[in-house]
């Protein structure tokens, strides 16, 4: 643990423009909320403590945001100096303390770690150099460093023609913040306390402020519209493909690829446009992901194709299977090896087995499908009574015959048959063929199970 190092994120504004109920600093990238990303890079500096100011919409960052941090309430949105100065009763009197914001969420620790070094225990303060400036407060640099910023509607137009602009992110000497955050001043058209003055102050007090340059002008680039936080994930979803192309996956154009959660793969792994990976993943050897499929928290085995349009969740995928398109595997559904689940079939919270195929048009639902079994098109497990989940067992080398319902809970024996068009409504011996199949009654006096107000 660095335990000089404190960081403040400032979190508190409500984002008017980003026109919308959510606190902005809660608007995702790369499916994670901005100031989620903030605080895992802090965290990456293992500082002795973290503190998140927040004011606008603050129960709810707080309900979405599980992470070790102290938070902070900032009531009066009255500008980054009154934030910092809400912070500062959980800082101590040395060390430093690192500025940052909860709605620039692409800086990254390298930037951040030379930021410090740079700073050492005086002032240091992160600038961008930008090919049209208009509207920053430009820096201002004399031989001893950074002097003043000046802000636009202040600059002359040699100050003006200035392209190094304040991000706004600093490093402060905790000696000096009590005293410089006391002697901030609010006489400005907003009637705020701006962090920005205690450069000033320190030049002031003659410590010298470090200026240094991002190398990337996104590494402090904050969000205030849904347009820049649309330019933003781009940025983040370009960085997360070259580094996924750079490792050895192949993707067939990095401009249309969305990562918002995290790969792992192995080798020869082959992604197509528009695919969308979300939470934790696993790619064996040799996946090949088609065209506009959406992934989320799924393990694949090596071999296994894809197809285009699947949607696939919390599942597991043996070796060499074959999926899709249009195929939905939804939570707990369990593939073996060389398992076929083809268009427009639904599995869900169900095992099949090594070899079983099922093509076309069926949902299977709260099921065990044991190995080398064949389920025809159209066929439905039907699980549920509209209260209660009953379960399926097939078991290996059966051949379920097209649109057979197998009505829940039913077993089906090894190598049995089922005739197409079947209601399976009883259990069904091995190695027969079982046909339920009759004219169309109603049931007079039946009563629909329904659900009790408990």
């Amino acid at each position: 643990m660095n335990a000089s190092l404190h960081i403040v994120i400032l979190a508190a504004g409500k984002g008017t423009r980003m026109y919308s109920k959510l606190p902005k600093v809660l608007h995702q990238i790369g499916g994670l909320p901005l100031v989620q990303h903030v605080i895992n890079t802090a965290q990456s500096l293992d500082p002795a403590s973290i503190q998140v100011v927040i004011g606008h919409g603050k129960e709810l960052v707080q309900e979405q945001i599980h992470s070790d941090v102290t938070w902070v309430v900032q009531d009066q949105q009255l500008g980054t100096g009154h934030a910092v100065k809400c912070a500062l009763p959980h800082l101590p009197k040395d060390g430093k303390t690192l500025i940052l914001y909860g709605d620039v969420p692409l800086t990254d620790a390298e930037t951040l770690q030379q930021l410090l070094q740079q700073a050492g225990d005086e002032v240091g303060l992160l600038t961008d150099v930008l090919e049209h400036p208009h509207g920053y407060g430009r820096i201002i640099r004399n031989e001893n460093g950074i002097c003043a910023i000046v802000e636009e509607k202040d600059a002359n137009a040699k100050q003006k023609a200035i392209r190094e602009i304040n991000t706004g992110i600093l490093v402060l000497p905790n000696s000096h913040l009590e005293k410089w955050l006391s002697t901030l001043q609010n006489s400005n058209a907003q009637g705020e306390y701006y962090l920005t003055d205690v450069i000033a102050l320190a030049v002031a007090d003659g410590i010298t402020v470090h200026g240094m340059t991002v190398r990337e002008s996104y590494l402090a680039a904050g969000i205030n519209n849904k347009l820049q936080l649309a330019e933003i994930e781009r940025v983040f979803q370009l960085n997360q493909a070259q580094q996924l192309m750079t490792a050895g996956v192949t993707l067939r154009d990095p401009n249309r690829f969305d990562l918002r959660g995290s790969l792992s793969h192995g080798q020869d792994c082959i992604i197509d446009v528009g695919v969308v990976i979300e939470g934790a993943c696993e790619f064996g050897d040799d996946v090949e992901i088609g065209a506009h499929c959406v992934l989320s928290n799924v393990k694949i085995g090596s071999g296994c194709q894809i197809a285009p349009f699947s949607h696939l969740s919390d599942c597991v995928i043996g070796n060499d299977a074959r999926i899709g398109p249009f195929a939905r595997l939804r939570p707990n559904a369990h593939l073996g090896n060389d398992v076929h689940v083809g268009n427009f079939v639904e599995v869900k919270n169900s095992t099949v087995g090594n070899g079983s195929k099922i093509n076309h048009l069926t949902y299977i639902g709260d099921a065990s499908i044991g190995t080398d079994t064949n389920v025809g098109a159209g066929s439905i497990t039907c699980n549920y009574d509209g209260v209660n989940k009953f379960k399926t067992v097939i078991g290996d080398h059966v051949r379920i015959g097209s649109g057979t319902m197998m009505v829940a809970p039913v077993n089906i024996g090894d190598k049995a048959t089922t005739g197409a068009g079947s209601v399976i409504t009883k259990d069904c011996p091995a190695g027969q063929l079982t046909i339920g199949r009759t004219r169309q009654v109603t049931i007079e006096k039946w009563q629909r199970p329904e659900k009790t107000d408990k």
